[in-house]
């Protein structure tokens, strides 16, 4: 079973048009990142997904029901890009009062301990910094050990060792063989802490894979070299270039077979090649690529 399937499914603001016929199915006990630009359609789909907002067309099943049902069964868990706490309460009593909420929860110390809260249970969340509050966030979302964890830009106002540990502890959950769908702009987060992830534009799902695989599909790899001043003309001809940039005497060829690239540099051209750098394509090269083709 799936626990995620969007079929056909469009949603319209007034004469705009958010979601555009989606098409997507993430296989129950997968890791997911939903990449996309500003307006692609991200929360939209999310928030569809909840049930928050209802499909113009097109249907949407979440764990083989509606997501209503879902959500009421407990199913679900979900951190949204904000929501506010209660501020009297201390993280030990917040995160208790929630947990209770569910039929099958978590253990608090469990939660606390996988949320990286074992040292504030004390605070009031009134007191809490942006990051801290986002730790509970996170925490309050797994409390009811649900199937499904769906988070929108998790690790917002987060400092850098605080988004380390709240991965960890995401991945730690995710172990248990639940489904984790995550929507950020940290593209290193997706390559890292993802099996799977799903590039969409203009409210389309336009690239669909392992990190890997929308690396390669988006220009394979990129071999680097200095120039010295030497004339670039008949790079971009080369087996395997699909873009050549040239900038303060260094070439940047974007190759889909780097060997073939490399060979012909060294024996169809007279340029005298230094430096020679052969790397894989970051996933925000392939993420620019995909969004600004769309």
């Amino acid at each position: 079973m799936n626990a995620i399937a969007f079929t056909d499914v469009s949603k319209s603001y007034g004469n705009v048009l958010a979601v555009d016929g989606l098409d997507l199915a993430v296989e129950a006990g997968r890791t997911v990142a939903l990449l996309g630009p500003n307006g692609a359609g991200k929360s939209t789909s999310i928030n569809m997904l909840l049930g928050l907002l209802r499909p113009t067309h097109g249907r949407i099943e979440v764990l083989g029901t509606s997501p209503d049902e879902a959500v009421a069964r407990g199913e679900v868990g979900a951190m949204m890009q904000s929501g506010e706490l209660i501020p009297e309460l201390t993280v030990r009593e917040l995160v208790d009062f929630v947990r209770r909420l569910y039929p099958r929860p978590l253990g608090l110390d469990e939660i606390l301990q996988m949320a990286d809260l074992t040292g504030l249970v004390k605070r009031r969340a009134g007191k809490l910094s942006g990051g801290q509050a986002q730790r509970v966030r996170f925490a309050l979302s797994i409390a009811g050990a649900p199937k499904l964890l769906v988070l929108d830009e998790p690790t917002a106002a987060m400092d850098v060792e605080s988004r380390l540990r709240f991965w960890a502890g995401m991945r730690a959950y995710a172990a248990g063989g639940r489904t984790v769908l995550f929507a950020t702009h940290y593209l290193e987060e997706a390559d890292e802490n993802s099996d799977r992830v799903v590039v969409v534009a203009r409210g389309r799902v336009v690239a669909d894979g392992t990190a890997a695989q929308i690396k390669a599909g988006a220009g394979g790899q990129t071999v680097r070299f200095t120039l010295d001043g030497q004339a670039a003309a008949g790079l971009d001809a080369l087996p395997g270039v699909t873009a050549v940039e040239v900038e303060e005497g260094t070439a940047t060829l974007r190759t889909a077979d780097p060997d073939a690239t490399v060979a012909a540099l060294y024996r169809g051209t007279s340029l005298r090649v230094r430096d020679l750098r052969i790397t894989g394509a970051a996933l925000e090269d392939a993420f620019l690529a995909l969004t600004q083709e769309s």
